[in-house]
């Protein structure tokens, strides 16, 4: 999101709180990188493909108004009447960008119930249930989240979305469940011990949510969202200094990005 907004591909304003507000413009871009990095696009690929798109579409037009998906190597772009390769400006045909496209809700209902049945290729349901999460349609979302683990159980990133989207709904304690289960499988994943943090905060669990934030700064220790929510919870607990110290950090974060 920083690498994003210091390229203006994305324009974040302060409120008077001191927080970062994003339309949902920028939103629907930050949605599209995600989806470029899982198809293992480097950030520094995916920023000057985002830049020629947005040089190459209509003025005024946002970047959430076109489709960007990878085919084979290959960055797409796909809207109403065309597509093309931003790298190159050359048409592609259009059927090889639908069949990507193609929405996999209407599938979810013969998903595979047996073993000796051919599995659901994981990677489409997972970009399916992005672009339902992205078009307001939550209950379809977690369908394809879960199809997506059912197809491939490694799947961190699904894990911690369909987590995020049951923590939305009030389901803190199945939430709870998935981050810890994307923590088990990547020690390393800086959301999931944060989101883990704050589903154990929601649930009463300060000294545990407490915890869970000190994990994400050890694993990321630019962590900033973190910090601050150590800050409030050290505050409340009585412990001045460390408040401020995560505080402090917490503000400098914010200064640099």
């Amino acid at each position: 999101m920083r690498r994003w907004a210091r390229a203006e591909l994305i324009s974040p304003q302060k409120d008077t709180a001191g927080r970062w507000r994003y339309t949902f413009q920028d939103l629907a871009l930050l949605k599209t990188a995600r989806r470029l990095l899982d198809a293992r696009l480097s950030p520094a690929r995916i920023t000057r493909a985002l830049r020629l798109v947005r040089e190459q579409i209509p003025e005024g037009r946002p970047l959430s108004a076109v489709r960007i998906l990878v085919s084979g190597r290959n960055v797409v772009v796909k809207d109403r009447l065309s597509s093309w390769e931003p790298d190159s400006k050359q048409t592609t045909l259009d059927f090889e960008v639908s069949s990507l496209s193609e929405p996999m809700v209407p599938s979810l209902a013969r998903l595979p119930l047996k073993l000796e049945e051919e599995p659901a290729d994981a990677t489409r349901l997972y970009q399916s249930a992005l672009d339902l999460e992205l078009a307001g349609k939550l209950d379809e979302a977690r369908h394809a989240y879960q199809a997506a683990l059912q197809s491939d159980p490694t799947l961190v990133s699904a894990r911690i979305n369909l987590g995020r989207l049951l923590h939305s709904a009030s389901r803190v304690a199945e939430a709870e469940a998935l981050y810890r289960a994307a923590l088990a499988q990547d020690p390393g994943n800086a959301m999931a011990a944060f989101n883990l943090g704050v589903a154990l905060e929601d649930q009463g669990q300060s000294d545990a949510a407490a915890h869970a934030y000190r994990q994400t700064l050890l694993i990321d220790e630019s962590y900033a969202d973190a910090h601050f929510n150590l800050a409030r919870l050290l505050e409340s607990q009585g412990d001045k200094q460390g408040a401020l110290r995560h505080l402090s950090r917490f503000k400098r974060l914010m200064h640099r990005d």
